[in-house]
């Protein structure tokens, strides 16, 4: 039992370690020797837990997600209407604590390696689907099925977008400006809904003032 604990905890420092590296070097600058460096041990203590470079990675996608996750359902187990289920994902995806720019860089370089990773590919469909779950948690109360399905399309491909513009160094789109933009095209696409008790950004950053 003892041997298991001890086991988990140094994977775990591993995948703190191999995500630390991608934030500030990027996926293909990431190796096995600077990963180990990081966590204060060696190459083949690294391959001891993981087999290849690949799983690594896999693991730190998990390890980067994590938290973000926790974020989100966090959020929606306090959510008292539909509205703020579908502010919850919103909210915790574009929030001070997530949306900075080391974390853009993990992100956009562990998307970039998805291609030649199947296990990746796969962990990124389930990171997507489950966005679209929760999102479709909180509009499907307001609108007809179909209109539901392609709002939360568009939706997570705002927030990813606004993540890509993030990594690739767009010092002038802030958390609170992305939280803005995304209330924006709720109030379009939402007419009539109360969309209440929500984080605003200030008038003046939103446009740029």
């Amino acid at each position: 039992m003892a041997l298991s604990k001890i086991s988990d905890i140094r994977r775990s420092e591993l995948r703190q370690a191999a995500f630390a590296v991608m934030q500030r070097e990027g996926a293909s600058a990431t190796t096995l020797e600077k990963v180990a460096k990081e966590a204060g041990a060696s190459k083949s203590i690294v391959l001891h837990y993981f087999r290849n470079k690949q799983e690594l990675f896999e693991e730190a996608m998990r390890e980067g997600n994590a938290t973000l996750r926790l974020a989100v359902v966090k959020r929606l187990n306090t959510a008292a209407s539909p509205f703020q289920r579908i502010w919850a994902v919103v909210e915790a995806n574009l929030s001070e604590e997530f949306f900075s720019p080391p974390n853009g860089n993990a992100w956009l370089s562990l998307c970039a390696e998805a291609p030649k990773a199947p296990r990746l590919a796969r962990l990124q469909t389930i990171i997507h689907a489950r966005m679209h779950s929760n999102l479709l948690s909180g509009l499907r109360p307001l609108v007809p099925e179909a209109e539901a399905q392609k709002i939360a399309v568009t939706l997570s491909a705002l927030i990813d977008g606004f993540w890509v513009r993030l990594a690739l160094g767009d010092k002038s789109l802030t958390s609170r400006m992305a939280l803005q933009l995304a209330y924006d095209h709720l109030a379009a696409v939402l007419p009539g809904t109360s969309l209440e008790n929500v984080m605003l950004a200030d008038p003046k950053e939103s446009s740029g003032s």
